[in-house]
């Protein structure tokens, strides 16, 4: 039965695939341009138009939405975009090929977008809120890189415009792709993380790694002839095994076990789109039904976070996905004769083969443009690529269907699609149900704060720096179970040899730390105490940022950084950190006092001028300031709170047990305003401070309030003259000091308990424990002994 034949049977708003095009250059080509990105775009838009085979102009007319894939300069808060870029790219490229659209979108992070959008669009052209759909996506990474390398800054291109209209921009996306545990780790790129999911399943496969060397470049070699002969490939050269499998000058090593053969290139100059719309408007255009290609099956999963996912070595959603779009379409495998699957690195290709027994010489091969190392890997947009081929090769033979798998994050989104020319009514996902079920599946617990003996669950090497120093990366699991990521230390080659030359240090007894700046591993407990010594709590007789003095049994603790409002750097968390390990170490100090230097601050918080890179993710185990994480806070501290007290500064307050402050000082957690969150204890310690009501209000605006409110709502006990804070600080402890320090410690640990006990009754029936250590101590024989001959008492702390 023809095209023709079942036209009429369709829905009209059956969403059909009428044009495909793809535009590239490289450096290299003796009429290289150079072009832009928009440039670039609208070169590829404007052959998916002429693909159409009706007049461009007609085609454009008829578009009413244009959707631009993330491009990697605006991917991350961190990206950039060296030589300008539009500031409405999906506007900026309709402008160019001549389409007014009523609506552009720019999609979130991640190469599934291609597929996922396709699918989305699809169905709302389904749904009649549209006729005709442009998507595109467009890299110059390479023209960039060798703009910045090669020419002086004069003579370097401007991209910057500013485009006119709404802009519809979902934003990053990138939430569940990393935490701030991993980054602290180098968990922060797909080089430093798909090595973690490799070396897992080449465990699993029970390979040396050798072995698994010639895996991937036997998984990869058969791509690189496919892409010897796309003229749109960035590095369009058979390789064979041998030479992908062997570090050498030109395939240098990356990351254990991958060389640059065996990952995404993304230096490339591409860009590719798809014309979708109705078969109402196809037909109107006067569209020839041989351009028509349907998307037969569809599927968008999500995978778990990486710490979760109970096997590092396989992504489940991404299997679930390619199920389910073959079951939509009513196809196994086997009928698929074009396939694309996703290969920014093997893994992401191995998965899938592990799965449905698919070979690396599978005579249909598995990419049809010559995989992401070869071919290219044009930021999120790659499979807009291999849409673009499928469509043609489908078209090229009637009947038939392609397959694209499009990934994205740490296998983390998979989309896929099937395509064909044989018409079929366009069916709605059913992701949400199969979504379910795999969020529902057993996850990993993680510990992020990882201390004692562990195994190695998957491991990477990063090669020396040019201080010769290598980096490893270890996933471990601790004896209960629970799952942690650290670094190898500095310096350590008794974890390098075992990491970089045993043959499968997986399963390998190590030993794990947390510090500051994250946990760390050695080959055993001894060499951890051999790298790290333990220093014994204790006092240093200086300090660089904080002025400590002893009186009796009182300890003053001052922030000493008043040019900075006392907000706290890396070395001033440590010092402090340190401090107040003494403190509930020495016997002879039963109270504490924590002050600013100064009349201006207690503590402005962060330093903000100091929390680049890795140094925004040093903070002591024991939290911000050594106090708002720690779990045994045994003696008393007092707040003496001279000055603002914002951000990191009144999350240390609420640390401390007592709040005493001056008459002119200020309160406030303005992270909101700088696009942080008061993560440091804040968030949980205001609301149970004050109320929740109080809480969100100062939260949510970052508002400050003063110290008589501050007071009259109960967040500070006492209130001193302007200057005289610590006078008054001073006067609490002494009260303090008046009772028995063994019944304050034991008071504090009782109240710490009940916070957790909602049941008042139930409360007091738990905490009333408290009097058998009391009932022995020496304190309290003394205490009543002294009520009883009318005298004081004195304590011990016994």
């Amino acid at each position: 039965m023809t095209h023709h034949a079942l036209r009429d049977d369709l829905d009209p708003r059956t969403p059909v695939i009428v044009g495909v095009g793809q535009a590239s250059e490289r450096i290299s080509d003796p009429d290289y341009e150079g072009l832009g990105e928009a440039d670039l775009a609208a070169r590829a838009l404007h052959a998916a138009l002429t693909d159409t085979g009706v007049a461009s102009t007609d085609v454009a007319r008829a578009v009413d939405t244009v959707v631009a894939v993330r491009s990697f300069e605006v991917s991350s808060p961190l990206s950039s975009s060296p030589l300008g870029r539009p500031d409405n790219m999906p506007r900026a490229v309709a402008g160019r090929i001549g389409v007014t659209p009523r609506r552009a979108v720019t999609e979130v992070v991640g190469g599934q977008s291609p597929q996922k959008l396709v699918d989305e669009f699809a169905q709302v052209i389904s749904d009649g809120d549209v006729d005709a759909v442009l998507i595109f996506g467009s890299e110059v990474m390479s023209t960039v890189r060798h703009a910045l390398k090669s020419l002086p800054a004069e003579a370097r291109p401007d991209f910057s415009e500013t485009v006119p209209g709404d802009h519809e921009d979902r934003g990053f996306g990138l939430k569940g792709l990393t935490s701030v545990q991993e980054a602290r780790h180098g968990l922060l790129k797909p080089i430093t993380q798909y090595p973690l999911l490799e070396n897992a399943r080449r465990h699993r496969q029970g390979l040396s790694r050798a072995d698994y060397a010639r895996a991937m470049a036997e998984l990869f070699a058969p791509m690189s002839a496919i892409a010897a002969a796309n003229p749109h490939a960035a590095s369009p050269e058979a390789r064979s095994v041998e030479a992908i499998a062997t570090a050498s000058d030109s395939n240098r090593a990356l990351a254990e076990p991958y060389t640059r053969l065996l990952v995404a290139r993304d230096q490339v100059n591409q860009a590719a789109g798809v014309v979708v719309m109705s078969v109402a408007k196809a037909t109107e255009l006067g569209i020839d039904p041989a351009k028509w290609v349907f998307v037969h099956g569809h599927s968008d999963l999500r995978e778990q976070p990486l710490m979760e996912r109970v096997d590092l070595s396989t992504s489940p959603a991404s299997i679930a996905a390619m199920h389910a779009a073959l079951d939509m379409a009513g196809l196994t495998l086997d009928d698929i004769v074009f396939l694309d699957l996703y290969s920014c690195f093997p893994i992401a290709v191995f998965n899938i083969c592990d799965a449905f027994g698919l070979r690396a010489d599978d005579p249909r091969g598995l990419t049809v443009t010559g995989g992401l190392p070869y071919f290219g890997g044009p930021g999120n947009n790659y499979s807009m690529h291999a849409i673009a081929e499928v469509v043609d090769r489908v078209r090229a033979r009637p009947g038939t269907f392609g397959l694209v798998a499009a990934n994205g994050g740490l296998m983390s989104k998979y989309s896929v699609g099937i395509y064909g020319t044989t018409p079929t009514a366009w069916q709605a996902g059913k992701d949400d149900l199969i979504q379910r079920e795999l969020d529902s599946r057993p996850s990993v617990a993680e510990r992020r704060n990882a201390d004692g003996a562990a195994t190695i669950e998957s491991f990477t090497v990063l090669p020396a720096d040019k201080n010769g120093r290598a980096k490893s990366i270890v996933i471990g699991r601790l004896g209960d179970g629970a799952r942690f990521v650290a670094n190898g230390a500095e310096g350590d080659d008794e974890l390098l040899e075992l990491l970089a030359r045993s043959d499968d240090p997986i399963g390998s007894a190590i030993y794990v730390r947390s510090f500051a700046r994250g946990n760390r591993v050695t080959v055993s407990e001894e060499r951890m105490s051999e790298l790290f010594p333990v220093r014994p709590p204790g006092f240093r007789e200086l300090y660089e940022n904080v002025v400590i003095r002893r009186e009796g049994h009182v300890l003053e603790v001052t922030i000493n950084r008043p040019a900075a409002r006392n907000a706290l750097d890396p070395a001033a968390n440590a010092e402090l950190d340190e401090i107040f390990d003494a403190y509930l170490a020495d016997p002879d100090l039963w109270v504490a006092i924590l002050t600013g230097a100064g009349d201006k601050a207690f503590s402005a918080g962060n330093d903000l001028a100091h929390m680049a890179g890795h140094a925004m993710l040093a903070v002591p185990k024991n939290g911000f300031g050594g106090l708002t994480s720690r779990r045994e806070l045994t003696k008393p501290v007092i707040a003496a709170v001279n000055g603002v007290a914002l951000g990191g500064g009144l999350e240390i307050a609420l640390a401390c047990h007592i709040i005493v402050a001056d008459e002119k000082a200020s309160f406030g957690l303005p992270e909101v305003k700088v696009g942080l969150a008061a993560a440091a204890g804040g968030l949980v310690r205001l609301p149970r401070a004050i109320g929740p009501a109080l809480a969100r209000d100062m939260i949510l605006t970052g508002r400050r309030i003063d110290t008589a409110e501050a007071y009259r709502i109960g967040l500070v006990s006492r209130v001193a003259a302007h200057g005289q804070v610590l006078v008054a600080a001073r006067q609490v402890a002494q009260e303090i000091l008046a009772g028995s320090p063994t019944s304050v410690r034991a008071s504090l640990q009782a109240m710490t308990d009940a916070e957790a006990i909602d049941d008042p009754v139930e409360a007091i029936e738990a905490t009333s424990s408290v009097l058998d250590s009391l009932l022995i101590s020496q304190d309290t024989i003394e205490g009543i002994g002294a009520f009883v001959s009318k005298r004081p008492p004195r304590w011990t702390g016994r």
